[in-house]
């Protein structure tokens, strides 16, 4: 039987990337997928890369991975489709407005190219925005969007180069803990695979793989729905991801291909993991997006989904280590997944060879008080 340095359970972005920066340290690595890669909620994300949040951690986190996004093309010897399109938040109420500049002063702390903008500048630099009832918006060209999949394809590709393996359609049913150390998992055919460091990365099913070794994860699944468009002529300039914070609000954005792509939160939300679309979804999700950009009224719909978001009571991800010896865990994303995995994936790597992470990731502790809330959903 092979051995393993790490053995990674979940094949989404968070699993493959912890996956791949640990085999550039030289780590033999395993990374176990139930299904395929990208089958919970990385393949069914969006693709949108923002660093426009409100709290330290996450802003730092954001622009790591955002920085990584960068060099993915250079990484991995072809496109991922990454583009700085742009992110605008849109505020309806001086609330809102209050929110957004509060936290541009957090976010220029760090570096971030944002500003808030005027309604008149935003019909000014995006006219086929509706600006009736906007006040302004919080918009950085720095943020922006990739691919999935293709990001999936290079992590994949770089493991299997740098010595890793992944195996697919293959469920583990409960981890293997042996006084207060991790001994490896079981696989649900009952075969053991043993590994001294095992990272719980399996996105809504965490908190059930986790509960076999009695460690409790503060994770709830909600449904969240999607859909994508028949390719059209690109808008000059492109969409960016334009962000309705209001109670019937939404978020899309156009895709260099021309598509447009986009989803919203229901109120109220929809726990579990259901992946059931509905045609009340498709109704309201047009009605949305044809307010804020009317010209798209003719467009027709390829096709919609639905996926998990894992939600936290504040809003963040849980990237730590337990109180189990070599157990980890990188989780609870809350619907940042995909614009956060590079770079959680990068200092979880760090975590587990270097013992020690190379930002601070305290907002991110499993044992924390999830009393502060990420105001920027």
């Amino acid at each position: 039987m092979k051995n393993y340095d790490t053995i990674i359970v979940g094949g989404g972005i968070i699993g493959l990337a912890t996956g791949f920066y640990l085999t550039k340290f030289g780590k033999k690595v395993l990374v176990i997928e139930k299904r395929y890669p990208g089958a919970g909620s990385t393949g069914r994300c969006i693709g949108g890369i923002r660093q426009q949040f409100s709290t330290s951690g996450t802003i730092q986190l954001a622009r790591e991975s955002l920085n990584l996004f960068k060099e993915l093309e250079k990484e991995f010897g072809f496109s991922v489709e990454f583009c700085q399109s742009g992110y605008l938040l849109l505020a309806h109420t001086e609330e809102q407005k209050s929110i957004f500049l509060k936290n541009i002063e957090i976010q220029k702390s760090f570096g971030i190219n944002v500003e808030f903008i005027s309604a008149k500048d935003i019909k000014k630099e995006f006219p086929y925005v509706n600006t009736e009832g906007i006040l302004g918006g919080a918009f950085s060209p720095e943020d922006g969007q990739a691919f999935p999949f293709l990001v999936l394809k290079g992590f994949i590709r770089g493991i299997t180069k740098n010595g890793g393996e992944i195996i697919t359609e293959t469920e583990v049913s409960s981890l293997i803990e042996q006084n207060g150390k991790i001994k490896g998992v079981k696989l649900s055919n009952g075969k053991i695979i043993n590994s001294e460091i095992v990272i719980n990365a399996a996105g809504p099913w965490a908190k059930e793989l986790s509960e076999t070794v009695d460690i409790e994860l503060p994770f709830v699944p909600e449904r969240h729905e999607a859909f994508i468009t028949v390719k059209i002529k690109k808008f000059d300039p492109i969409i960016p991801m334009l962000v309705d914070y209001r109670k019937d609000g939404c978020y899309f954005n156009q895709r260099i291909n021309g598509q447009i792509i986009g989803c919203y939160t229901p109120v109220p939300n929809y726990p579990g993991k259901s992946t059931k679309e509905t045609f009340e979804f498709l109704y309201e999700m047009s009605r949305r997006t044809v307010r804020l950009v009317p010209a798209l009224e003719k467009v027709h719909v390829l096709r919609q989904w639905a996926g998990s978001y894992t939600m936290t009571p504040d809003g963040n991800p849980v990237i730590d280590k337990t109180e189990i010896e070599g157990y980890f865990v990188a989780g609870g994303m809350s619907g940042h997944g995909f614009m956060l995995g590079p770079a959680t994936g990068k200092l979880l790597a760090s975590l587990i060879a270097e013992d020690k992470f190379y930002i601070n990731m305290s907002e991110f502790s499993l044992n924390r008080k999830f009393q502060s809330k990420e105001l920027l959903k």
